[in-house]
């Protein structure tokens, strides 16, 4: 019992993200200058990182329900993020490609022993329930927007949480997509012939930064943020929001002046 409950006990690693989290978006709902962009880019910073945790925890959490136990001992279950079997892959690289491109492309990170899940179904709902983790974050992000329940909320905390959920959005959409390595082909390999899984298996180590890469080239970069800004609007989140979150979380290059719109 004692070894089962330490397995799920959630990591003080997880527990001191959160508390950074925390403050920070304290100190970004106080908009306390001249270090308003510094508080805006560890808030977004930490708060991008639980998220990470919390995907790769809803891989491991499905998995188990599914019958790979191991998972517990693995440490899956407890949100540290240095219990994921690639750090590279799973919070470096998600955090360069927020701070380089302003894109959310979690990458996979927890390793699940497939041989003990019968039935496909099982095994495409655990690669879905990362993504679909990062849509619901979306989803609770934009509801103050569509919910028109902003008034009395600090600038420089709407647009944080207007950048936090364009991240959420993009990472959900990206990782949907049915390239080997992303969660999109893990939710369609099981349905797959053995042959073509053989012949996709080697381009899985490469599936995340080609697609990283193709979103510079500036036609399918277009085509992506246009569609980006425009499930945004629907969502009640304005473009100028997300853009002025992207600003103030490059404090680096100076804060942004902020107009009314």
């Amino acid at each position: 019992m004692t070894t089962a409950l330490a397995q799920h006990r959630i990591s003080p690693v997880f527990l001191g993200l959160v508390a950074i989290m925390g403050a920070s978006g304290w100190a970004v709902w106080r908009d306390a200058p001249p270090l308003a962009g510094l508080w805006v880019f560890l808030f977004i910073v930490s708060a991008w990182i639980v998220s990470l945790c919390l995907h790769e925890y809803a891989h491991a959490r499905a998995a188990l329900h599914s019958g790979d136990l191991s998972v517990g001992a693995k440490g899956y279950l407890t949100f540290n993020p240095l219990k994921y079997t690639h750090a590279l892959l799973s919070i470096v690289l998600p955090v360069l490609f927020v701070i380089m491109g302003g894109i959310g492309l979690p990458g996979g990170a927890v390793f699940i022993e497939r041989h003990r899940i019968q039935g496909r179904v099982k095994h495409s709902l655990i690669s879905a329930a990362g993504p679909l983790t990062n849509a619901a974050l979306a989803v609770a992000l934009t509801a103050p927007f569509w919910l028109d329940a902003l008034d009395g909320v600090p600038t420089a905390f709407r647009f944080s949480l207007a950048f936090l959920a364009m991240l959420q959005v993009t990472a959900a959409i990206l990782n949907f997509l049915p390239v080997p390595g992303l969660d999109g082909y893990g939710v369609l390999e099981p349905w797959l012939s053995q042959g073509a899984r053989r012949q996709l298996e080697p381009f899985a180590p490469f599936g995340l930064i080609a697609v990283f890469g193709c979103l510079w080239i500036p036609e399918i970069s277009q085509f992506f943020w246009n569609g980006i800004h425009t499930l945004m609007a629907s969502l009640g989140v304005p473009q100028w929001d997300v853009s002025y979150g992207l600003e103030f979380f490059r404090f680096w290059e100076g804060e942004p002046v902020v107009t009314s719109q």
